[in-house]
């Protein structure tokens, strides 16, 4: 059997190996680095650029309490119709993004001894980048979700020329191949199936099993969410929000 179907499956059971192989250390010390930082009441804050790592592991069965998402955008409604037909449109570039990174931090949650986790596949985006380097200067532990293979042979586009494995604490690969997508289909000029979503999932999931070892060792139990849809389930959901309030972690 050699559908393409079959093939998905196999492309995606062998990612999901080779990340097991090659990344399991850097997750096990991903997953030290947040369990010390939750020890503290310390909080796990997620960025992600639009994959599945930023909603994932958010209000999840099975998934930390303590991890929330660090989204943010800059939106101005300001049409003109002759400024557009004049071909004019507003101006962005480095210092508007960075004044943004900057305005995000201050507004969030993040604070020093906290764990920032920035999913990108490319990594060479200016916003990730950058938001990297300001969270270390505000003494947050970085670790990037990326793809090595990828990245390395990308430009950034950050002023620096560093990508995110290039600026974070820890880097952790989350197997994609130059491209991304994985598989070759017979009539298709470009491959199908990317990588990235699931193997960037993977990654987080199995750090989420090592952060509550790595507490368990601490003889601290992690506030983990329980299914809503289960019998009494909005009040187990209240009741975990309400212990997560209490302890911090």
């Amino acid at each position: 059997m050699n559908d393409v179907v079959h093939r998905a499956f196999e492309a995606y059971q062998q990612l999901i190996a080779d990340i097991a192989r090659s990344q399991g250390e850097a997750i096990r010390r991903a997953a030290k680095l947040c369990a010390e930082c939750l020890s503290r009441q310390g909080v796990i804050h997620i960025y992600d650029t639009g994959h599945l790592v930023s909603r994932e592991l958010i209000n999840r069965v099975g998934g930390l309490a303590a991890m929330s998402p660090l989204n943010f955008s800059l939106s101005v409604e300001n049409p003109n119709p002759f400024r557009q037909a004049q071909g004019e449109t507003g101006k962005g570039g480095f210092e508007t993004d960075a004044l943004m990174v900057s305005a995000a931090l201050k507004r969030s949650h993040a604070r020093a001894g906290d764990v920032l986790i920035i999913g990108t596949v490319s990594g060479k985006q200016t916003i990730p980048v950058e938001l990297a380097i300001q969270a270390k200067d505000h003494g947050l532990t970085t670790i990037g979700i990326t793809s090595l293979r990828y990245s390395s042979q990308l430009q950034s586009v950050h002023p620096s020329g560093k990508r995110l494995y290039e600026v974070v604490d820890l880097v952790i690969d989350n197997g994609a191949d130059y491209g991304d997508a994985m598989l070759e289909v017979e009539g298709l000029d470009r491959k199908i199936c990317p990588a990235s979503g699931i193997g960037a999932a993977m990654v987080m999931w199995a750090m989420v099993a090592g952060i509550v070892e790595e507490m368990l060792k601490r003889g601290l139990q992690p506030t983990v969410f329980k299914s809503i849809n289960l019998p009494d389930g909005p009040e187990i959901y209240k009741q975990t929000v309400d212990d997560y309030i209490r302890k911090g972690y």
